[in-house]
């Protein structure tokens, strides 16, 4: 179950009725299945974008869902210092516990519901990595990594750290009740999230009990993704069916439509979903490991940079997993 959750959805503001008259559906256009990997040391991720089109995915460039797993005293584990230019990196837990570090000072526990929002700009070294005390007890992990692409001109930005605690995250209701929408970034329905983007973006989690429909209003000038954290369901007003860890891209229209099973899988009564839109830079992205730039040629000066020791220094006192460039960065 995720962590920001409320004993009853009838007592907060609900998401408007979208009307049925002058309002088009997006339709789905595509349902993918993310494949399974590892990420850092060797946690469990599943790559939300994997084969699906920059086009449709633009402004968002990656994505993985980590976890959702339980470990065993011993076996949590995180990422090495690493750098990142270009682009901003979302880190939201919705169960569990990470710790943040970077070279600019920011850092912090990400816990619970809280989401980390760190814009790399022109360059930063950052670690997540478990708190020695998960690491010896084990626990739950459960939660999502977000890139999110910078604009041309925002690319040379100074780095940016931002804390979003669970309990800042707008909580809305769907107008029967059926659905908790918890909004991260953007609005919906002129109810804003806490999140500040440099690129104008949505990003949502609903939870949709057994048989709820959610409608939600969407910008026409956004692009919609809709990713099936776990549960059953369907998607668009054709129904499309949906399991977890499975990816639907939608095509142009004004309002979302997401509806949860009346026969749930056997792991979990709900259907949860992250809902992602923003507005498409359309630009050339030139984007290898931990960079993402508009040309090879700034690809080249990132890494140079980067050996150079130009992205920063690993703060006195935070003692390394690895020091940067002893493994291909993630």
């Amino acid at each position: 179950m995720p962590a920001v959750t409320v004993d009853s959805t009838l007592e907060l503001a609900r998401v408007p009725q979208v009307p049925a008259e002058g309002t088009q559906q997006r339709p789905v256009r595509s349902v993918s299945t993310a494949p399974k990997g590892f990420e850092g040391e060797g946690f469990p991720v599943h790559r939300a974008f994997a084969g699906v089109s920059m086009r449709d995915l633009d402004p968002f460039i990656h994505m993985d869902q980590m976890g959702e797993v339980e470990y065993a005293p011993g076996e949590p584990k995180g990422t090495p210092w690493h750098p990142h230019r270009g682009f901003e990196t979302v880190t939201y837990m919705i169960d569990g516990e990470f710790e943040h570090a970077d070279s600019h000072g920011g850092g912090g526990k990400i816990t619970d519901g809280a989401t980390q929002w760190m814009t790399a700009g022109s360059g930063i070294l950052h670690i997540e990595t478990p708190p020695e005390h998960l690491v010896m007890s084990g626990g739950l992990f459960h939660g999502i990594q977000l890139w999110v692409n910078l604009p041309r001109a925002n690319k040379w930005n100074p780095p940016r750290y931002q804390a979003i605690e669970g309990a800042q995250a707008t909580l809305l209701s769907s107008p029967d009740g059926g659905a908790l929408v918890r909004v991260i970034a953007g609005e919906v329905g002129g109810q804003k999230g806490p999140g500040s983007t440099f690129t104008p973006i949505t990003m949502i989690h609903a939870t949709l009990r057994p048989g709820a429909r959610l409608v939600l209003p969407w910008r026409a000038d956004f692009n919609a993704l809709v990713y099936s954290l776990s549960g059953r369901g369907s998607v668009g007003a054709e129904d499309r069916p949906m399991e977890s860890s499975q990816l639907a891209v939608f095509g142009a229209g004004d309002a979302l439509t997401i509806e949860a099973s009346t026969r749930p899988d056997s792991r979990t009564p709900d259907f949860d979903v992250l809902i992602l839109g923003g507005q498409p830079i359309r630009e050339p992205v030139a984007h290898y490991g931990p960079f993402v730039m508009n040309t090879k040629e700034e690809l080249i000066q990132a890494f140079e940079d980067f050996q150079a020791g130009r992205m920063g220094v690993i703060p006195e006192g935070r003692t390394p997993h690895t020091q940067p460039g002893e493994q291909r960065p993630q």
